[in-house]
């Protein structure tokens, strides 16, 4: 018979409770010295009707039992160890969930073999020593055949990228998503199943991760799933970002955005470029045969295009401001700069956005040269400044507080622009349409040198490390235009950065 307790409860029964779970933290299992208070909580909350009985007590630290807050014990414990996984990186998908749990022995095993027995107004598959049959539907708009099932994690990946071709998983995991959606459906149904895809004997989801990622969290092992049999990748990845894009009330992130239209046109510029048909490949040639082939708008096209380009410079190794560009479309402390904060700045002002009518197998066509002069140029940012970042540091840090106001949102915007009049007038390029494609084309390391005694009179400009609460901080919550107008009247221009006296 259960001991039904109060919400103090007695010494006696404390005694019990230790005697139960022993003298450890329920939060993470470790033990709690001889010297530590032992605290007291109900595993679940008695707010939630936890009831207050033996069972549903267990001992905590001290410095748990403060972090918990008004979560509930399980809840808190549970977070802990999510915590743990998302420090694993930013874009985490439920494939890294799967390993992580399996490593930690929450589950056994993932992503095992299905094998289709047979096809006709049903599908028999064979899956864990068992087969079992579902009826088959069609799609009356591709005609692609798909079926309803319940499914155990034992046969279930995400459908990621690999090494041979894009996967249509569109986003990554968001960890308060996750959490959120962990505590919601210990009360809430499932309303929807998730949409999976069979490719090579593999049972892949691309919308609806997040719901099983939750739910394993909550110690579910099967899971409802809508699955498709033999779709077509290319349109349905093209379908499920729309859907996630257009017509979601969660939007993309922009980092999501940018990497996967940037992917996918990647996989089909190397497509094109491989054509045997003697004809000249161009970026142009590409874009027309994209929107021939593929009925897409030219604003649809453009967006893939610039997210290519985009893509090329923030996805490679050598890029060092990578580390400090968020996932999501806010800055953090730890990652201050977005894609859209930089895609506005720094890769509008130095990428020439439009597609080249230059052979692509002629010394004329630069892209690659271009990528890697951008790339240059932001790690010349990084070293003459960035690097010095500090999430750690307070906005009383003189450097600390110095960066802040450099990498707002509007103020790189602001200054990116004089920074591209400046680079263009050290380097003695005056045309406008040389200017447009300052990047494209060779520079020398002497030239470089120039391009960082420049960025080196941005970070020394004296403005940026006023004092707290000086003009330039009430000025950078305005417009670009009103920040443009004051660096220039506080002497941020062109001709300063060039080496006036300012």
């Amino acid at each position: 018979m259960a001991i039904i307790l109060q919400r103090q409860i007695s010494e006696s029964e404390k005694l019990r409770v230790l005697e139960i779970h022993g003298r450890v933290c329920y939060a993470t299992g470790h033990p709690i010295s001889k010297e530590e208070t032992v605290y007291f909580d109900h595993i679940r909350a008695y707010s939630d009707n936890g009831e207050s009985e033996i069972n549903n007590i267990a001992p905590m630290c001290w410095m748990h039992n403060e972090q918990k807050g008004r979560l509930p014990l399980e809840d808190f414990r549970v977070k802990l160890v999510m915590d743990d996984f998302f420090k694993l990186g930013d874009m985490l998908t439920l494939k890294d969930e799967l390993k992580y749990l399996k490593e930690k022995k929450y589950i056994s095993t993932f992503s095992e073999d299905i094998f289709i027995i047979d096809t006709n107004d049903t599908i028999m598959i064979e899956f864990c020593n068992s087969r079992k049959s579902y009826k088959l539907y069609n799609c009356p708009i591709t005609n692609w055949k798909y079926f309803f099932g319940i499914f155990p994690i034992d046969v279930i990946n995400s459908d990621d990228d690999d090494e041979h071709e894009v996967g249509l998983q569109p986003r990554y995991l968001i960890k308060d998503k996750v959490f959120n959606l962990y505590r919601h459906f210990q009360l809430n149904p499932v309303l929807q199943p998730s949409i999976a895809r069979i490719n090579k004997n593999k049972i892949l989801v691309f919308d609806g991760q997040h719901k099983i990622a939750s739910l394993l969290w909550n110690g579910w092992k099967e899971f409802a799933l809508k699955i498709y049999l033999n779709p077509e990748p290319q349109r349905l990845n093209d379908t499920n970002i729309l859907a996630h894009d257009e017509f979601s009330q969660t939007r993309f992130y922009s980092s999501i955005m940018v990497a996967k239209l940037g992917t996918q046109f990647g996989k089909k510029f190397d497509n094109y470029k491989s054509i045997q048909d003697n004809c000249k490949k161009t970026e142009a040639g590409f874009i027309k045969y994209l929107k021939d082939s593929e009925k897409l708008t030219t604003q649809k096209v453009n967006e893939k295009f610039r997210s290519f380009l985009y893509n090329s410079v923030l996805d490679s190794v050598n890029n060092k401001v990578f580390s400090l560009v968020s996932k999501s479309n806010r800055g953090t402390t730890e990652h201050p700069l977005t894609i859209d904060m930089l895609k506005k700045s720094l890769l509008s002002n130095f990428i020439y956005i439009y597609p080249v009518e230059d052979d692509l197998a002629s010394l004329h066509y630069k892209r690659d040269i271009e990528i890697d002069n951008v790339i240059m140029l932001f790690n010349i940012i990084f070293d003459e400044g960035l690097c010095k970042w500090d999430e750690n540091k307070p906005e009383s840090d003189t450097t600390q507080n110095k960066l802040n106001r450099m990498f707002r949102s509007k103020s790189i915007m602001a200054w990116s622009e004089l920074l591209k009049d400046a680079v263009s007038a050290k380097l003695e390029i005056m045309d406008a349409d040389e200017k447009a494609m300052l990047f494209y084309r060779e520079w020398t390391e002497k030239d470089f040198d120039k391009i960082r005694n420049v960025i080196r009179r941005l970070f020394n400009w004296n403005i940026w490390s006023s004092p707290i609460n000086s003009d330039i901080d009430r000025i950078l919550s305005d417009n670009k235009s009103e920040i443009k107008r004051f660096l220039k009247d506080k002497g941020l221009t062109a001709g300063y950065l060039m080496g006036a006296p300012e």
